[in-house]
C-alpha cells in the first residue's frame, strides 16, 4: 500500500470531517472517491475513438494564441 499526503483546501476538508467522523472513514471515502474516478476515466477511455479527435482537431486555425492566453 502507498502513502500519499494531499493538500486540500479547507472548504473541501470541512465538508469532507462534516461527512466523516474519523480518519479510517476519511481514509476509505477517499480511496473509494479515487476507485471511482478511475474507472469511470477507464470507461470514458474505452469510448473514445482518435479518428473523432484527429478530425476535430483539423478545425482548429493555426495561429498564435492571443497574449493574454499565452503562459
Amino acid at each position: 500500500m502507498s502513502v500519499i499526503k494531499v493538500d486540500l483546501p479547507d472548504s473541501i476538508s470541512e465538508k469532507l470531517s462534516e461527512m466523516t467522523k474519523n480518519k479510517v472513514e476519511i481514509e476509505n471515502f477517499v480511496v473509494v472517491a479515487i476507485a471511482e474516478k478511475l474507472n469511470y476515466l477507464e470507461e470514458r477511455a474505452k469510448r473514445a475513438n482518435l479518428d473523432d479527435f484527429e478530425k476535430i482537431l483539423t478545425k482548429i486555425p493555426d495561429v498564435e494564441p492571443e497574449e493574454f492566453d499565452k503562459f
